[in-house]
């Protein structure tokens, strides 16, 4: 309880000067314009410059939990990343748990810095930055291990393994990539002129009304990728895509990309795109991996707590 007060002591919790206080379901808000230096903005993220309690966010934070508050002071270090955390655990309505496992992939510092052409390509432009703030630069597969799939080397894990893993672990795979997302199919088939394609990942999601089409590769970004992708979209906008939807978005899931180069590469596609980098348990450091008991052990160490 301390913690909590000391730490919104110099935000909120105060006596108000005059014309400050605002009401909210007839109980005092008290706000005030945040101090030179306390929000670090960048212009995709979210704004907080308003002030720092209004009344949307006054209504996120008294809408979650002590649990929720004390999960996110003692695993963020600045206010812009408590306000994100807090804003999205009301409007996603995460338990305790859900909001653990997105402070732990980073969600705040991932989150809208994925390399796209979303503002130039979407004909909306509430639609592109929906677009812009849903999807990550990077993303973690920490529930894909190649080192029990019998991959001698992790770097012969290629695309088809890491799809199947992810088909395997939808839900997961859904959880981590964002909100509203449904699950279509994996190779998905397309025909256009006698000639096949077929789509790695494709997905709907709700809240942009549009597919999704992830292609996943096992390497570094190349500008090919991108090519191919387009071509997935023209078809699917043209075959697929109903009356009442909004154009098809393509993600390139990679293992390594430059940002700089994709940001330069992808303007010219008129095609809505984003490039991100996905890592999974392999990628785990050397001297945590070693550090943590493998099956058999866990095995013995669960049994012996059940005697």
């Amino acid at each position: 309880m301390r913690q909590f007060y000391e730490t919104w002591c110099p935000n909120v919790f105060r006596q108000p000067v005059a014309g400050e206080l605002k009401e909210y379901d007839n109980e005092p808000i008290i706000i005030r314009q945040p101090a030179a230096g306390e929000l670090q903005l960048t212009p995709s993220r979210l704004d907080f410059s308003r002030d720092v309690f209004d009344i949307e966010l006054a209504h996120d934070f008294l809408s979650i939990s002590f649990t929720h508050h004390m999960e996110i002071l003692n695993k963020t270090n600045t206010l812009e990343q408590r306000l994100f955390y807090i804003q999205k655990s009301a409007e996603f309505k995460w338990n305790k748990y859900e909001l653990r496992d997105q402070l732990k992939k980073d969600l705040y510092d991932h989150q809208s810095l994925m390399p796209n052409n979303f503002l130039k390509s979407l004909p909306k432009h509430s639609q592109a930055l929906k677009a812009i703030e849903m999807f990550k630069d990077e993303y973690l597969l920490d529930y894909i291990n190649v080192e029990e799939l019998n991959v001698r080397d992790k770097s012969d894990a290629d695309e088809k393994v890491v799809e199947q893993e992810i088909v395997h672990n939808v839900k997961n795979f859904i959880m981590m990539f964002g909100h509203d997302f449904t699950f279509v199919g994996n190779q998905y088939h397309l025909e256009k002129f006698g000639e096949n394609e077929f789509i790695d990942l494709l997905f709907y999601n709700r809240e942009l009304a549009c597919l999704v089409a992830v292609e996943l590769k096992k390497g570094k970004f190349k500008p090919s990728y991108l090519g191919q992708l387009q071509s997935y979209l023209q078809i699917l906008d043209t075959d697929i895509r109903k009356p009442n939807e909004n154009p098809s978005i393509g993600i390139i899931l990679c293992r390594e990309a430059n940002k700089a180069y994709v940001e330069f590469v992808i303007r010219k596609y008129d095609n809505p795109m984003g490039v991100a980098t996905y890592k999974t348990a392999a990628d785990m450091p050397e001297e945590l991996r070693k550090a943590l008991p493998d099956e058999e052990q866990l095995k013995e160490l669960l049994s012996a707590d059940e005697k």
